[in-house]
């Protein structure tokens, strides 16, 4: 007999239509990510980010598929609203966790061409296999704000929301510190917490010993994770910690274990998992299909949370739906990320936070209870032009970045988390910000009601501060 014909990898299911809609048209792109830019565009003038001679790592971290974009399309991730002279027209996916959605909008004459992707992003497929999509639906109404905020909900109650509880307020080592906080910081910060009203005292990153190590701090933190844990929790917070669990510095364990690392399909070797320019070296990218490495992340998680950590921090998550040659080469980027996530709620229990940031937003709805829905917060307002990638300026670090990605996905909060727009950045020195930025920026925070969290050095901070923070959290 023929052999049996070889396993296929299924890039794509797509449904195309063309929508007789009266322009201008203003599409809301949204971010496959965290930190992926989301904003309004008038559709026949707008670009793709993905366009030929973009950086294909570029477009690896911010799109959900990374492949360019060449018909002059622009795609939006998960959900879309076309604003039209006639009304609004909402396309949006019912689930995230088995596949990715996008939809591709193009401008013609007379209406809109629509592409509807279910992108399963090179999984493996058996002959005979069958695999369930995520349905997406499509609305109408006046209201973008309404659809939007209707479909959140439709997704939330579908994929078990974790979107309840109170308010998280806190302080953040990050934004003042960031890679260089020590031990000495984070006691003298304990010292004069006072009656600042924090729940949460989040130590960031710069205390692990390396990235992929998470049970043993550096020299700069002397103390052990749990006695650190025990010395927040006696002032009365939550100890809080960040972590990268998806990624590895190639000098650790976690990077050496033959298999645990994503590998490049081209050269046999582990793929860049994430870049910051706060570390001296590329990471790993782990792979979640491994079922080593997701009893890894849950007994690291475990054993963070035996040590009385209860607040966790999961950064850069993307690392887990990043293409490369993995163990189980028939899940998809989205079913990559959930295991991940699956496997440190596991470790964590139930009644421990969990906050994802850099994190596709689909397959964390039901997971975390708290997810970051813009880039990265800065004490200036423009991004550093050095930070800037051409079809991406909206993800680089900056105030201005933070406030549109936040103000964009507004919609999410309480129906599939809590929002995290990022901290508020007090301080009147050592920073760039106006009273006007800092204090605008801080009052819309607590406008949109969900994650407040400061992140500056308390000794820099006087009454002044004291009593914008009080109106911020009036609203809640």
């Amino acid at each position: 007999p023929p052999p049996p014909p070889p396993p296929r990898p299924l890039t794509r299911v797509r449904a195309d239509a063309f929508v007789p809609l009266r322009g201008p048209v203003r599409m809301f792109r949204h971010g496959w990510q965290s930190w992926s830019p989301s904003d309004h565009v008038v559709l026949s003038a707008a670009s793709d980010p993905g366009v030929p001679g973009s950086i294909e790592l570029v477009r690896e971290v911010f799109l959900a598929d990374p492949s360019e974009v060449t018909d002059g399309s622009v795609r939006s991730s998960l959900v879309t609203t076309l604003e039209h002279a006639d009304g609004v027209l909402l396309v949006g996916f019912r689930g995230g966790a088995e596949h990715e959605g996008t939809v591709r909008a193009r401008a013609v004459p007379g209406g809109v061409e629509l592409v509807v992707e279910a992108d399963l992003g090179g999984a493996v497929l058996a002959p005979g296999e069958e695999r369930q999509l995520h349905p997406f639906v499509v609305r109408s109404g006046d209201d973008a704000d309404a659809l939007l905020a209707a479909w959140a909900a439709d997704l939330g109650t579908a994929d078990g929301a974790r979107a309840a509880g109170p308010r998280l307020v806190g302080w953040c080592s990050w934004y003042h510190w960031f890679t260089g906080i020590t031990e000495a910081e984070l006691r003298r910060t304990l010292a004069l917490l006072g009656d600042w009203p924090f729940d949460v005292v989040q130590l960031d990153d710069g205390w692990q010993r390396a990235m992929g190590d998470w049970l043993r701090t550096n020299d700069d933190f002397p103390s052990s994770l749990d006695r650190l844990a025990a010395d927040v929790a006696a002032t009365g917070r939550t100890p809080g910690i960040w972590l990268a669990p998806f990624i590895a510095d190639p000098a650790t364990d976690a990077a050496a274990r033959p298999g645990w690392a994503v590998a490049d399909p081209a050269t046999d070797q582990p793929r860049i998992g994430a870049i910051s320019s706060d570390w001296p070296l590329p990471m790993q990218a782990l792979d979640t299909t491994h079922p080593e490495v997701l009893d890894h992340l849950t007994s690291v998680t475990a054993a963070l949370v035996d040590a009385g950590w209860r607040y966790l921090k999961l950064d850069f998550l993307f690392a887990a739906a990043l293409p490369g040659r993995h163990h189980d080469p028939s899940r998809t980027p989205s079913q990559r990320v959930r295991l991940g996530l699956d496997a440190i709620r596991r470790g964590a229990g139930d009644d421990v936070v969990l906050l994802g940031c850099g994190c596709p937003l689909g397959p964390a709805v039901g997971v975390v209870d708290a997810m970051r829905v813009g880039p990265d917060v800065a004490p200036f307002w423009d991004p550093r032009p050095a930070d800037v990638l051409p079809g991406f300026e909206g993800a680089p670090r900056s105030l201005r970045n933070a406030w549109q990605g936040s103000a964009a996905r507004w919609f999410q909060h309480g129906r599939l988390w809590r929002n995290d727009p990022d901290c508020v950045l007090l301080r009147g020195t050592d920073t760039e910000l106006t009273p006007a930025q800092r204090e605008s920026w801080a009052e819309q925070v607590g406008a949109w009601g969900g994650s407040v969290l400061v992140s500056d050095d308390l000794a820099l901070l006087g009454p002044a501060e004291r009593a914008l923070l009080a109106r911020v959290l009036r609203p809640a």
